[in-house]
C-alpha cells in the first residue's frame, strides 16, 4: 500500500524546504507568490490533501478573467477535444481566477467569424479564434484592440500587424515535414498531390509552400501536382482523391493541408491497397487514427492540444494584465508525429 503523501513530499518535489512549504500552507509569513504557485503546483503533482487549500489561497489574490474563445466545426471530434482543453486550461490556470467562454462558427465565412467575435466586445477581457484571413476578420480585430481586447490567432494567423499574437504550429514546418516523409515512405519516384481548405487559410497557404520547397531542394525526382481546393470537405476530397489515382497511376503521395482527410482515405480504402500512396494529414482523431492502424495513413502531424492551451491561456492573461501591444509574436509548438506503431 503506497504511503499518503506528506509535507515532506511536496518540498521535495518543489524543491523547496519544508518550512517554505508550511508558511505556504498555513498563511504565517508571506511568501513570493511564484513560489507559492510552485508549492501548489508540486501539491497537486503529489496528490497533497491540502492542495486545494494552497490554491483557494492563491485563488483569492489572483485578478478575475473572462477568455473568450472562437473556433469551428462543432461537430468534429479534434475541435470537440480543443474546446475541452480550453475549458480545462482556463480552470486549472494558477495566475488567475478565469472563465472561458466558447463559441463556435457556424461556417468557415469570415461575417460569422467577425460577428461572434465582435458581439463578445465588453464580455470578455481577451479573445482567441481559429478565424480565416481576410479584411473582415482584421476590422474586427482592430475594433476589439481600440477597445482594449487584445486577440490571438490561434492554428491559423489572421490580422498580422494588428492581432497580439499567433499560437500554433509553424505551418512551413509542417508542409516540410510532410514532404519529407512522403519522400522517404515512396518506394520509387512519381507524383504527389497537396490539398489545401482554401486560399483565406494563412496556415494552409504556409504548409503549401513547406510542401513545394522541400521537393525542389531536396527530392525533384518527384513532381508536385497543382494544388486541389477541397473546402476542407469529406465528399470534394474523396471524389477529387478517386480521380486523381484515375488520372496518375504513378500517384505516390498525397498530402491534405487542411480539414477533408476523411475523404482521402475513403477514396484510398477503396481503390488502392494500404501504403501503396503515402497519406499525410494533420491531428489525430478517431478516423486517422484508424487509417494509421490500417497503414492507410503515413503519418499524422499532430498539435498538442494541452500544452497549446496551457500557453495560450498563460499569454492571453498576460496580454490582459500589461495591456495591447503593437508588437505581434508568434508562439510556436513542436508537432507531435504519429505513426502507426505511435497507436
Amino acid at each position: 500500500m503506497s504511503r499518503r503523501p506528506t509535507i515532506t513530499s511536496v518540498a521535495k518535489e518543489a524543491g523547496c524546504s519544508v518550512a517554505t512549504v508550511d508558511r505556504v500552507l498555513n498563511g504565517r509569513e508571506k511568501v513570493r507568490e511564484e513560489t507559492a504557485r510552485k508549492v501548489y503546483e508540486a501539491a497537486q503533482r503529489v496528490g497533497y490533501h491540502a492542495a486545494p487549500l494552497i490554491g483557494q489561497r492563491l485563488q483569492a489574490d489572483v485578478p478575475e478573467m473572462r477568455l473568450g474563445f472562437v473556433l469551428h466545426k462543432e461537430k468534429q471530434a479534434f475541435y470537440q477535444n480543443f474546446a475541452q482543453e480550453i475549458d480545462g486550461a482556463v480552470r486549472r490556470a494558477s495566475n488567475i481566477r478565469g472563465r472561458a467562454i466558447i463559441e463556435f462558427s457556424p461556417s468557415q465565412s469570415p461575417t460569422d467569424f467577425a460577428s461572434i467575435m465582435r458581439s463578445m466586445k465588453g464580455k470578455v477581457d481577451a479573445i482567441a479564434a481559429t478565424a480565416v484571413a481576410h479584411h473582415e476578420i482584421t476590422e474586427v480585430v482592430a475594433e476589439l484592440k481600440a477597445a482594449g481586447i487584445p486577440t490571438f490567432a490561434l492554428l491559423n494567423d489572421f490580422a498580422q500587424g494588428v492581432r497580439q499574437g499567433y499560437v500554433g504550429l509553424n505551418n512551413l514546418k509542417v508542409g516540410r515535414i510532410a514532404a519529407s516523409v512522403i519522400a522517404m515512405s515512396a518506394q520509387r519516384p512519381g507524383k504527389v498531390a497537396v490539398f489545401v481548405g482554401g486560399y483565406r487559410w494563412h496556415g494552409h497557404e504556409l504548409r503549401e509552400t513547406g510542401f513545394r520547397s522541400f521537393f525542389r531542394e531536396f527530392a525533384p525526382q518527384f513532381t508536385v501536382l497543382d494544388t486541389l481546393v477541397n473546402l476542407e470537405t469529406r465528399q470534394l476530397t474523396y471524389e477529387a482523391t478517386l480521380d486523381l489515382l484515375q488520372r496518375h497511376p504513378d500517384l505516390r503521395g498525397i498530402y491534405c493541408a487542411g480539414g477533408g482527410m476523411e475523404g482521402a482515405i475513403a477514396a484510398l480504402r477503396e481503390a488502392r491497397a494500404p501504403g501503396e500512396v503515402s497519406l499525410m494529414v494533420n491531428e489525430l482523431t478517431p478516423e486517422s487514427r484508424s487509417a494509421l492502424t490500417d497503414r492507410y495513413v503515413t503519418m499524422v502531424i499532430s498539435t498538442p492540444l494541452g500544452l497549446l492551451c496551457r500557453d495560450l491561456v498563460g499569454l492571453m492573461a498576460e496580454a490582459v494584465q500589461a495591456g495591447v501591444s503593437d508588437l505581434g509574436g508568434q508562439h510556436f509548438l513542436r508537432p507531435e508525429l504519429v505513426i502507426p506503431e505511435s497507436v
